[in-house]
């Protein structure tokens, strides 16, 4: 059992360093281009441009900043969050932001902004289990909530992580000029109606069926293991 701990606690080590020296050697890319990026439209399809760099470095720093919630979280309140979860929040980071951004999988992969929605919905959805799950085991508070208020908790956990993910992309392309809810084509097109919110509601519908489907299985899991009366 020690064995299977320790291996675990040395890929989620593995792991992080790995993230975090992406992340790094990327802040260092992102702060060199800006420098001899064009500030205006580039007239190349999918070229960058000084704006697009200085919200990778944003980002980048961001993703840095954001690792050490888990950890932080765990010594606050002492909460052991599973490693396994830890491993996917990191892999999930190196493919949003490294892969993502720095490496424009955004363009290069199609459909990869709704694959990363699909995981991070069906994450937040295991996340928000997590933390019920620890409030009705916890010794210090006095929950014990039924499978369907855990499962639904953790549904609007995950649509409302979904929403402050939103809001961000939308001050991002508010204050950076960048064009993160996909309003504008690669011409330079700016969107309107039906239109552009396309990618905006997208992102919500995958959002909330991933995290239902986690959700579901979560309320049977719970369901099923729960002591009958």
């Amino acid at each position: 059992m020690n064995n299977k701990v320790s291996d675990k606690d040395k890929w989620k080590k593995i792991v992080g360093i790995m993230v975090f020296v992406s992340l790094l050697l990327s802040i260092v890319y992102a702060t060199v281009k800006i420098i001899y990026a064009p500030a205006g439209t580039s007239s190349e399809m999918y070229e960058k441009v000084r704006s697009d760099y200085v919200l990778m470095l944003l980002q980048c720093i961001l993703g840095i900043i954001v690792m050490a919630i888990p950890s932080i979280v765990e010594k606050k309140a002492s909460i052991d969050i599973p490693n396994n979860m830890e491993i996917m929040y990191f892999i999930f980071l190196y493919c949003a932001i490294y892969l993502g951004e720095v490496r424009n999988f955004y363009y290069l992969i199609p459909n990869w902004d709704t694959i990363l929605h699909a995981f991070s919905g069906a994450m937040l959805g295991a996340l928000g289990f997590s933390l019920v799950s620890f409030l009705n085991d916890s010794e210090h508070t006095h929950i014990d909530l039924s499978p369907f208020f855990v499962a639904l908790f953790a549904f609007c956990f995950a649509l409302a992580s979904g929403a402050v993910w939103e809001i961000y992309e939308f001050l991002a392309d508010e204050i950076l000029a960048t064009n993160m809810q996909k309003y504008m084509l690669a011409d330079g097109t700016i969107l309107v109606g039906h239109a552009a919110l396309m990618d905006t509601m997208e992102d919500f519908i995958v959002d909330s069926l991933s995290s239902l489907a986690v959700t579901i299985a979560g309320y049977y899991s719970i369901k099923n293991k729960k002591p009958q009366n």
